[in-house]
């Protein structure tokens, strides 16, 4: 909502030296958001003032068409002669009232202006648009033509109100009254302790029975209609400067004087309204739900079909505006034609002005379906004042009566739907309870009366909401508002105070200590939506089947291309990966933890928890039971160099290595014992796939994968090529674990090394022959590692050869060269039995 301070002072008499700045402060204070204070006209500088065109020359021999004009400006250039001005534009003409901004002036954007040759002929100033003055669009694209009556040489700074402030303040959803000058004047009122000049209190006309006929339908969505009807307005009247300039200050385009009087009323009241041409309206006046299926086209031009929860405004002939959102085509106020030869003017001299209120929820529901949000539907979703309906619509009609030379029918025509104010009752310290400091009754009763509450009662109160108002619907409510006039700055800091004896979860501990680890492995944390489409499974190249493209698909997506909640964290962190490899960042290691989403066999129905108490457990554990399984992932995906080359060596790329050491690394951080074996699925290559195994109960489950990505993946998504990537269930790990992780055991005695280099068969798994050596080895083995892999013709056609460093301990003694050796030999003997292993040179 753009406020022009100008205008704002007009319900509040501020301090005559209150700038914009001073005026956002109290508001900010007050709960409001003001984003900016916009200084219009600053650094202009005149003399700008009214001229009449006396004489237009067409300059011939140039690319565009050029005008050279001479303009009386009065006595405004010293001399009392006609300006000469060079000039481009074509929609004046001889006779016609313009801008004009002299040589010595400053226009906005520090644009000095100065006699100068061009096109031939000198230019002694300018002949100026709105947007050269920075007034912003006025639908014409081209030079002011100001009315007659303006006198040549007047001011144009002063009469086309250049300098001013504007306050463009951000309007929360709970706050709907504060989109129109009436509810921040309010504000403004209150926060300086000032009185309000309320622009709704009018002298409304009673109801009667010969206004306008009107039926609704429908009173849930329509509980109050105002029609009103104007006759013998002047097609030809056009907009005054005070009005278009007040429409362009608050971010709106003027566009006729009937279209541009009820914008004004709406800026001003907050009340949407609707001006019909009469003689477009075809009998009785309704308000229905829209048929399923049934067109409409809107004032945009464009045709929609309805639903049947669309409210719609109707004659006989069908519907003729959707109802809070946007008027019809058929009966939209005709732009006025002048007849070239008879020089008369035509276009809409009886008009029907509706005012009315619609219910929220609906005018939501329709504006968000079609797509069409419009200054109306954005007012009526959060709330609009129904008791204002009546003097918006008088306000609109002694507007067209002043400006337009219209008559107001005596007809008033006011359809009501029975409803009573809304009471709140509330403890009189109920605010102090909530703020934990003292405000006292008085204070309270103070505070909710400047809003506009009716406050009976002593200890406790009843409290009447006034109707502009929807937001305030519980005591907390209220309290809120005694708090924030009082001022949030106001209230003590107090530090909780924390229970002792609670700290993270075994889970939160995890996630902190998986994520401490793989930032110290060189990743890089990078946090995506947990929204994604179904198509990336076939880039992924999921089979049809996989339970992975069982998701959770949301009512109101944010985007309809990404309209489910995620079964794997790999799309979002490959499209991390994507984006930064294209701007340039060619080396990235890239991490994420975060919940996945897996689709119930049976999708429950979540229930409705209650506000006024705690809900039971029951109702959690029945709400729980609803939701979506939530496991939490981990994945790294991987791309360029893992170790960058320098004086100390070439480095290497990263590879699919990498990948199954960051799931070893997660494993170590859970204490859990991590078997990597081949496998083979769906995005990783099938010869550079690791499956990660963990055993749970006694039987062994696959918790995710790692290796490098297929090429077909590669490709589909754009990403650099061998990227890598590792996926787990952190959750299944953890589970895997232990309670609490085991600090490593220091022994004081000599470690005893041996090394042993098998031959076995090309296939067989080098996870095989370890799960073997350590079984054999027994329990003075240590650690057992693979530091090479050998194929050539020394170890033979389909075979390898796997060199292992074995390290012995014994807790208690110094082991002898008999007992290791002897160790390392069982170890080897049942890695024979069972992997066909033989001792290399053998």
């Amino acid at each position: 909502m753009r406020v022009p301070l100008s205008w704002l002072r007009e319900y509040v008499d501020l301090p005559a030296g209150e700038t914009g700045r001073d005026v956002a402060a109290k508001l900010v204070d007050a709960g409001l958001e003001v984003e900016t204070v916009e200084q219009l006209g600053g650094g202009l500088k005149g003399p700008l003032v009214v001229g009449q065109v006396l004489t237009i020359e067409e300059l011939e021999g140039f690319r565009k068409p050029i005008r050279f004009c001479t303009v009386d400006v009065g006595s405004a250039n010293g001399t009392g002669e006609p300006q000469e001005i060079v000039c481009g534009a074509r929609n004046f003409a001889v006779g016609d009232k313009v801008v004009v901004v002299l040589p010595g002036a400053v226009l906005p954007g520090d644009f000095a202006i100065a006699s100068r040759k061009t096109y031939g002929r000198t230019s002694h100033g300018m002949i100026c648009s709105g947007d050269e003055l920075g007034m912003g669009d006025d639908g014409t694209h081209g030079i002011i033509v100001l009315p007659h009556e303006h006198e040549v040489g007047t001011d144009a700074i002063e009469l086309l109100q250049l300098v001013d402030e504007v306050l463009d303040i951000d309007i929360t959803p709970d706050r709907g009254y504060c989109m129109s000058m009436r509810g921040v004047a309010r504000e403004a009122a209150t926060a300086y302790g000032l009185p309000l000049r309320d622009p709704a209190l009018l002298d409304v006309p009673q109801p009667n029975s010969y206004g306008y006929p009107v039926k609704v339908d429908d009173p849930a969505g329509c509980d109050r209609f105002t029609a009103r009807t104007v006759t013998g307005l002047d097609p030809d009247a056009r907009s005054p400067i005070w009005l278009t300039r007040r429409l362009q200050k608050a971010g709106m385009r003027p566009i006729s004087l009937a279209v541009d009087i009820t914008n004004y009323v709406m800026l001003e009241l907050g009340q949407p309204l609707h001006a019909y041409d009469r003689a477009a309206i075809d009998g009785t006046i309704g308000v229905r739900r829209a048929e399923q299926g049934e067109k409409f086209t809107t004032l945009d031009g464009v045709k929609r079909t309805l639903d049947a929860e669309d409210l719609v405004i109707t004659d006989n002939s069908g519907p003729i505006g959707l109802a809070g959102v946007m008027g019809g085509a058929n009966t939209e106020i005709a732009d006025s034609v002048t007849d070239p030869e008879t020089g008369q003017v035509t276009g809409t001299t009886d008009v029907v002005i509706e005012a009315a209120h619609f219910d929220s929820v609906s005018i939501s529901r329709t504006a968000r379906r079609l797509k069409l949000s419009s200054e109306a539907s954005k007012r009526f979703e959060r709330g609009v004042d129904p008791q204002a309906a009546a003097a918006a619509a008088q306000r609109t009609v002694d507007l067209l009566v002043l400006l337009a030379g219209g008559t107001a029918e005596a007809g008033v025509t006011e359809v009501l739907a029975p409803g009573a104010p809304r009471t709140i009752a509330m403890p009189a310290d109920h605010p102090d309870r909530v703020a934990g400091m003292e405000y006292g009754r008085e204070t309270v009763v103070r505070r909710l009366q400047e809003i506009g509450c009716d406050v009976y009662g002593q200890d406790e109160l009843v409290v009447t909401v006034p109707s502009w108002r929807p937001d305030l619907a519980a005591p907390n409510d209220l309290a809120e508002e005694v708090i924030r006039l009082e001022g949030y700055g106001n209230l003590p800091s107090t530090l909780p105070q924390v229970p002792s004896g609670r700290g993270l979860t075994a889970r939160q501990q995890l996630h902190r200590r998986v994520g401490r680890a793989l930032a110290g492995s060189g990743y890089v944390e990078a946090l995506s939506y947990p929204f994604i489409g179904e198509g990336v499974f076939d880039q992924l190249q999921l089979p049809a089947h996989d339970v992975a493209r069982q998701v959770v698909k949301l009512v109101n997506p944010i985007s309809d291309e990404e309209p489910a909640l995620r079964t794997t964290l790999l799309p979002g962190l490959l499209g991390a990966l994507r984006r930064n490899d294209s701007r340039g960042s060619h080396d990235l290691a890239l991490f994420e933890t975060g919940s996945v989403f897996r689709a119930a066999a049976q999708p429950g129905v979540a229930v409705r928890l209650p506000a006024d108490r705690r809900p039971t457990d029951e109702e959690i554990a029945t709400l729980n039971a609803a939701l979506p399984a939530q496991p939490r992932y981990a994945a790294v995906v991987l791309a360029g160099a893992r170790e960058q080359a320098g004086w100390w060596g070439k480095g290497r790329p990263a590879d699919w290595a990498d990948a199954v050491q960051a799931a070893r690394a997660l494993a170590v951080e859970a204490g859990a014992e991590l078997v990597v074996r081949q496998g083979q699925y769906g995005p990783w290559h099938p010869g550079r796939c690791a499956e990660l195994v963990v055993t749970l109960r006694g039987v062994e489950q696959v918790i995710g994968h790692a290796g490098e990505l297929h090429p077909r993946v590669v490709k589909a998504m754009g990403l650099p090529a061998r990227t890598s990537a590792m996926e787990l269930d952190l959750d299944r790990l953890a589970a895997a674990g232990g309670e609490a992780l085991q600090a490593p055991r220091i022994s004081s005695f000599p470690v005893a090394t041996q090394d042993v280099a098998l031959i076995v068969d090309a296939s067989v798994p080098a996870s095989s022959v370890e799960a073997a050596l350590r079984k054999g080895a027994g329990e003075l083995l240590e650690s057992l590692r693979l530091f090479d892999v050998f194929t050539g013709e020394q170890v033979g056609e389909g075979k390898k050869s796997l060199a292992y460093a074995l390290r012995f301990r014994a807790a208690d003694r110094t082991l002898t060269a008999e007992e290791s050796t002897a160790a390392r030999d069982a170890a080897v003997a049942l890695a024979g039995e069972r992997t066909g292993a033989v001792l290399r040179g053998a």
